[in-house]
């Protein structure tokens, strides 16, 4: 269980918070976005999908191995949603989370997703004490690779051909940091 009194989280110019049903139109603009998927190694989901994916997100515990806390990213200034970050429990019994992001390509080139997942990657060490947090990246997300490395997130591995979308094969990036690095600002 982790504190939801630590929530919302404030950055200089965003909130992450919990998502809402209201939140639904927003986040149905860019999770029916091919360009989106293309890195989630999947297709948009169909209305239907994208309607229960959504009822998942909203219902989702935050307890166990496999467990995801997903918060919706808005800008302050308009209120917009942007995107979402995400800690999935990768082991509680070592203390390792995986960090994750998606956020609607008409708000890039901002810093946002930057700026966000720095927040949480901050929440997992400080509030839910993780041990080790890491990234798992498609290696041709530019983008996403830029965001891991502007942190200070050291790359780990390059795994070949380990995921399939499509009949074509795809190589993965894991970046990682512990919890001393990130507090002493490495």
């Amino acid at each position: 269980m982790f504190p939801e009194t630590s929530l919302p989280i404030q950055t200089g110019r965003l909130t992450l918070r919990r998502f809402q049903p209201d939140d639904f139109a927003a986040y149905a603009a860019y999770h029916t976005r091919s360009d989106v998927y293309r890195f989630l190694y999947a297709s948009p989901p169909s209305a239907e999908v994208l309607e229960a994916q959504f009822s998942g997100v909203l219902a989702a515990a935050f307890e166990k191995d496999g467990d995801t806390l997903r918060l919706a990213v808005f800008r302050d200034e308009d209120a917009a949603l942007v995107g979402e970050v995400l800690l999935k429990i990768a082991s509680a019994g070592a203390l390792q989370a995986e960090v994750g992001y998606i956020f609607n390509p008409a708000f890039s080139g901002k810093g946002y997703a930057t700026e966000a997942v720095r927040a949480m990657i901050s929440f997992g060490f400080r509030a839910l004490g993780y041990h080790r947090i890491f990234a798992r990246l498609d290696a041709f997300n530019r983008g996403s690779i830029g965001v891991v490395e502007r942190l200070g997130m050291r790359k780990e591995a390059h795994l070949i051909e380990n995921d399939r979308f499509d009949g074509v094969w795809g190589d993965e990036f894991i970046y990682a940091v512990l919890n001393r690095e990130w507090a002493s600002g490495s």
